[in-house]
């Protein structure tokens, strides 16, 4: 039967009879017994009506202070360039020891409402956990002397690049010359 599971037409053995007279189905080993012995009310869908007006469920949402401060982490920071961790026990991710320490420099009370946010991150930075704006360009750490000697040897390749380019322009302005002469006095016939 496609469409809805959730039948709200009928009853299970009006739409099983209509499925048996157009030869969908097989006939169920209940159809006879439910056939012989019908049920005193028959089951079908109805809306459950409130007896005493609209009954509402008062259900307020849950939020924890600590939510509004894990929302503007992972608008900002995202979710990490790591999934969870979720088979150790003790694992905390990213944004729990953002959060811890959020609370624990709020409680402190060194540091503005509005800069809160900020001083979080520069102390979580300062800890040793490297947090990844969204949006922004993911730079691998290498150690000083790595890059320098690098770039040096960059910058090396890139100027003798430079003077053979160079260079082979100049040859080209001396010939460029020479042949204008040559062409003018013995021209190309045509």
């Amino acid at each position: 039967m496609a469409g809805n599971r959730m039948q709200k037409i009928g009853s299970v053995f009006s739409r099983t009879r209509n499925l048996l007279r157009i030869g969908v189905i097989k006939k169920p080993l209940w159809f006879d017994v439910y056939a012989a012995f019908p049920p005193l009310r028959e089951p079908v869908y109805r809306l459950p009506r409130p007896r005493y007006g609209k009954v509402k469920d008062v259900i307020r949402p849950i939020f924890y202070q600590e939510d509004e401060v894990r929302a503007k982490f992972y608008r900002v920071y995202g979710s990490g360039p790591r999934p969870f961790n979720l088979s150790q026990s003790n694992y905390k991710s990213t944004c729990q020891r953002f959060v811890e320490k959020f609370n624990e420099l709020k409680e402190e009370g060194k540091i503005e409402e509005e800069k809160l946010f900020e001083e979080t991150g520069k102390a979580l930075l300062a800890s040793g956990i490297i947090l990844q704006r969204r949006g922004t360009d993911k730079v691998v750490q290498e150690d000083r002397q790595g890059v320098e000697t690098r770039d040096s040897v960059l910058h090396l390749q890139l100027q003798t690049v430079l003077e053979e380019i160079q260079g082979k322009k100049k040859d080209q302005e001396e010939q460029t010359p020479e042949l204008a002469e040559t062409q003018k006095e013995n021209p190309l016939p045509s």
